[in-house]
């Protein structure tokens, strides 16, 4: 659970490290399963941007309680986990992710999500870690993105330099099995990987049931999204998971439901 300094923290910053270190045999067996992964898609070395739609075994991972319990702390018990992803990032080449707000690329509203992001490696400033812009969530407003069509970047949606003070940027460095929680307008993004350490992560995004995806939303959003990011929404078999009233779904695209588990909160909305 969060301390009660650790949530203002959240609210104040935008962001959370919390104590709590998930165990080293289910980092071993999410490395084993992306590591499977690869075998069949090849193309995701750098990004898979819904890990889900390829591999439901990865939705075991988010039903993690103590997880669950402090995304319920920062937005309510009523929770979705709408996508999964997986950023890579391998040795000597990875890719950077430019700065930018998750919000720029989500047709959720009202836009409310909290990203967790699981370090399945060692995350430090060497082998490119998160960084983010403390309080840059405050406004609750998208700044002004400009699409960047460079092949050497995970995403193309990039803040204009104009929007954020990059000397201010902090560097969320994480031990394997750390994790940190973000806000959705946060600006956050990282650097290129030329270390010779991988340094691959995980994200769950959660948001509150009182936020919905708007469909002719992301169908204006699609003219300015990657491919990559394009699959997230347009394919019709793309899994949205979804943690709701003490029972975990899975929908497609169409938004029907089908139970595929037993309860796993502890109690009821």
């Amino acid at each position: 659970m969060l301390s009660e300094t650790q949530i203002e923290q959240y609210f104040e910053d935008g962001y959370v490290i919390p104590d709590y270190r998930i165990p080293e045999e289910t980092i071993i067996a999410i490395q084993d399963r992306h590591n499977e992964l690869l075998v069949s898609h090849p193309e995701f070395r750098d990004y898979c941007p819904a890990i889900l739609q390829y591999d439901e075994g990865f939705a075991d991972f988010c039903r993690n309680k103590e997880i669950l319990d402090m995304v319920e702390q920062l937005i309510g018990p009523d929770i979705a986990l709408w996508n999964s992803s997986f950023f890579a990032k391998p040795a000597g080449n990875g890719k950077a992710t430019p700065w930018h707000q998750d919000g720029e690329y989500w047709p959720i509203r009202p836009l409310a999500t909290c990203t967790v992001w699981v370090a399945v490696d060692d995350a430090t400033r060497e082998n490119g870690c998160l960084r983010i812009i403390k309080g840059s969530h405050k406004e609750k407003r998208l700044f002004e993105h400009k699409t960047n069509p460079s092949t050497d970047l995970t995403l193309n949606q990039e803040l204009l330099t104009t929007e954020f003070d990059e000397s201010k940027a902090v560097d969320l460095v994480l031990e394997r099995g750390q994790i940190s929680l973000h806000d959705v307008f946060l600006a956050h993004g990282s650097e290129p990987n030329t270390s010779s350490k991988s340094r691959r992560g995980m994200t769950m995004r959660f948001m509150p049931m009182t936020s919905i995806f708007d469909h002719q939303l992301a169908r204006e959003q699609y003219k300015n999204m990657s491919r990559a990011d394009l699959e997230v929404f347009t394919d019709v078999s793309n899994p949205t998971f979804f943690l709701q009233k003490n029972t975990f779904y899975i929908s497609t695209y169409r938004q029907s439901l089908i139970h595929i588990s037993e309860p796993t909160r502890p109690r009821l909305i």
